[in-house]
């Protein structure tokens, strides 16, 4: 096994195949208010035809970076990186970056699933569509705190389903999540301070730079509107098309200063609780309107399906079905949430289902990657976004969601419960300015009932930019790329193609409103979870 870093270039290249022995962690700093230090050029991006069969038609290449860009002659790491090209080549525009969110979300795994299903036709015939696995994830250079993909599976099968409920299982929780925290001291501590938004924000560049381009193209969901905004203040001369869908609260997610116990988890100060609350009291109501051959749940109206839908969860709260525990069943209503269809439907009938007495097979964890990477949202979040560091906090916070958001609020406080053991604070933080003014306007989207990315972290986006326009998709689940209108595709085809920005005040709806027939669909699935992607089942 190779020993800590000391000699100058050094690859740090394990990917999903090597650990590191521990060295001591870098302290904190924060980022400056310019781009810092004089990058090396950037590697070239040798583009190869993707050996998997899931990825026809898509080139892939390897990216090798700094690991600190502030030592640009260092240690690099190397990036994951795909793309479809244009299928237009005389009409091209040049290259589209896709971020799929997360943080943890692997690009390299999203891509392929969403490009024909979710990308306009427009934007596939003249852009070359890239995205790519951010450092400490996926089949970049990864944080990996197990040994295999078995290890970490049989970790993860130990924890409580969904959230913990009850003082044992909160002992259980925080000590698996204590675990993890040391395994990820022990084997990757080299790299964890260096896989911050800031740190991927320069990576980005350096990938733009890459394909040629002398402006960046890009589609952020999720966290990646975080980095999207984080980009356009570090490098504002270099935004072209910034297209930011499923908000986050820049303000609120960046926080206040590291090292000083935060009152609240990252997910409150953004509102994430309440954005689920919202969008699930839109799904009861909706489905109390629908007939049961549209929403299998209904209780004839919107009221008598609220109370249905209460004493089911209490009944799961004193007798599980089988492995459906109260909070794993809320948990996979959390899930369902995000994907109107199949989603909401599939959300409703597995409720019939339990209110008959039935246990349905519990899903199993999505192959998507050979190695499921739970540790690779906390990695990002919790070494630059603070967050509360004890036990007693994180039962006081569950409390304080529940009250205000239901039963949905467990889920966001227990999420971010690893914080409280993260054994690294990133290298390089960014937390504002926000209102550096931009070579080209943001168009910042969103649904107005959105389970993650609340609508009002999209109006907090759209107000910290310099320049910024809002786009209301009137509409429901998490993104508006991944619960089409065909309204909202229109003006970002208009946008990348053209620059313009919709008029003030526009609003879309989507195709296919909820509990609404739309035929075969096919599965939808994202690399990582937490703030954006389809979540790991339990």
């Amino acid at each position: 096994m190779p020993g800590p870093i000391s000699r100058p270039r050094r690859r740090l290249a394990w990917g999903i195949a090597l650990a590191l022995p521990c060295v001591l962690l870098s302290p904190a700093a924060t980022v400056a208010q310019s781009p810092r230090g004089g990058a090396a050029g950037p590697s070239a991006l040798e583009w190869q035809p993707c050996q998997d069969p899931a990825e026809p038609d898509f080139d892939c290449a390897t990216f090798e970076v700094p690991l600190d860009h502030d030592r640009p002659a260092g240690e690099t790491i190397d990036l994951a990186v795909i793309r479809h090209r244009a299928t237009d080549p005389a009409e091209r525009i040049g290259s589209l970056f896709l971020n799929p969110g997360g943080p943890g979300g692997s690009g390299t795994a999203s891509l392929p699933l969403w490009y024909e299903r979710f990308f306009p036709a427009e934007l596939r015939e003249r852009f070359d569509i890239v995205s790519w696995d951010p450092r400490g994830v996926g089949r970049s250079t990864a944080a990996r705190c197990f040994d295999d993909a078995g290890e970490a599976t049989a970790w993860w099968e130990r924890q409580p389903a969904g959230f913990p409920v009850g003082a044992e299982e909160r002992r259980v929780w925080s000590a698996g999540r204590e675990e993890l925290a040391e395994g990820c001291a022990e084997r990757v501590p080299e790299l964890l301070p260096y896989v911050s938004t800031p740190d991927t924000a320069r990576d980005l560049d350096r990938l733009r730079d890459a394909v040629g381009d002398e402006q960046l193209n890009y589609w952020g969901l999720s966290y990646g509107t975080f980095l999207g905004a984080v980009y356009a203040n570090l490098f504002p001369d270099k935004v072209g098309g910034l297209l930011l869908d499923g908000n986050v609260d820049p303000v609120g997610y960046a926080g206040g200063a590291m090292g000083i116990e935060a009152e609240q988890t990252t997910s409150l100060r953004m509102g994430s609780d309440l954005g689920s609350a919202d969008t699930f009291e839109q799904f009861l109501e909706l489905c109390g309107r629908a007939p049961a051959s549209g929403c299998a749940f209904t209780a004839g109206d919107p009221e008598a399906t609220r109370t249905k839908l209460t004493t089911l969860l209490e009944r799961l709260r004193q007798k599980p079905a089988g492995e459906w525990t109260y909070a794993r069943t809320v948990e996979s209503l959390w899930s369902s949430l995000y994907f109107v269809h199949p989603g909401w439907t599939e959300a409703a009938e597995l409720l019939q289902k339990l209110w008959q007495g039935e246990a349905p097979p519990v899903p199993g964890l999505p192959e998507l990657l050979p190695y499921p990477g739970f540790e690779q949202q906390p990695a990002v979040v919790c070494s630059e976004s603070p967050n509360p560091r004890s036990l007693e906090r994180y039962a006081e916070l569950d409390a304080f969601s529940a009250a205000r958001a239901g039963d949905l609020g467990h889920r966001w406080v227990w999420d971010y419960e690893w914080c409280g053991h993260w054994p690294a604070t990133a290298a390089h933080r960014y937390t504002g300015p926000w209102d550096r003014p931009t070579a080209h306007p943001v168009l910042v989207v969103n649904p107005t009932y959105d389970p993650a990315t609340s609508y009002q972290a999209a109006e907090a986006m759209t107000g910290a930019l310099a320049d910024a326009r809002l786009l209301t998709l009137e509409g429901y689940g998490h993104t508006a790329l991944l619960n089409p209108s065909t309204c909202v595709n229109e003006h970002a085809v208009r946008y990348f193609t053209t620059g313009a920005l919709p008029p003030e005040g526009a609003v879309c709806t989507q195709d296919t409103a909820p509990f609404t027939p739309i035929g075969p669909t096919g599965g939808i699935a994202a690399g990582g979870g937490g703030l954006a992607g389809a979540p790991h089942p339990r």
